[in-house]
């Protein structure tokens, strides 16, 4: 991994991408997003602080356990710019997504532990499928996994020849 000497306080995309290990099209993605930002130079270049590593470190952290950007975003609007997130930062914003992760997990465990049941049918038909058909919202009009857009009788169907 490359080296930045202290002296330089301004990096790069390339060298942001290979410090931080994310792709250059990902820092341009999380650019155009909000999540960084950079400065041009007069050759419309672009340049990072150096707290735009722990930045960077800060969402690929997040997105790894599920948080969407938009929640990151919104998380790293709450410091203060041009300073790196801390760990406090991190313990803050990490228990406020606690509640949501564990709703998630709850999801997921429910679709595991019924995953059994639509293997054994094979077609996602049954009558009460929880995958196609959670909390079976549909099951008292019709069966099956598909959801038919109900049409309403058009006025010309009656006129129409067969």
């Amino acid at each position: 991994m490359p080296q930045i000497p202290e002296k330089i306080h301004e990096l790069t995309v390339g060298q942001l991408a290979a410090r931080s290990g994310a792709a250059v099209s990902a820092l341009h993605f999380y650019e155009s997003k909000g999540l960084i930002t950079s400065r041009r130079t007069t050759g419309n270049q672009r340049r990072y602080t150096r707290d735009t590593l722990r930045r960077v470190a800060f969402i690929r952290a997040a997105q790894r356990v599920g948080i969407p950007l938009a929640t990151i975003r919104d998380a790293l609007a709450e410091l203060p710019e041009e300073r790196t997130p801390t760990r406090e930062d991190w313990a803050h914003l990490s228990e406020t997504w606690r509640a949501e992760l564990d709703e998630r997990i709850k999801q997921l465990n429910r679709l595991r532990d019924h995953l059994t049941d639509c293997i054994g049918c094979g077609c996602l038909s049954l009558d009460t499928c929880v995958l196609s058909n959670p909390d079976d919202a549909f099951g008292q009009r019709q069966a099956g996994s598909r959801l038919m857009v109900e049409r309403k009788p058009d006025h010309h169907d009656a006129t129409r020849c067969g």
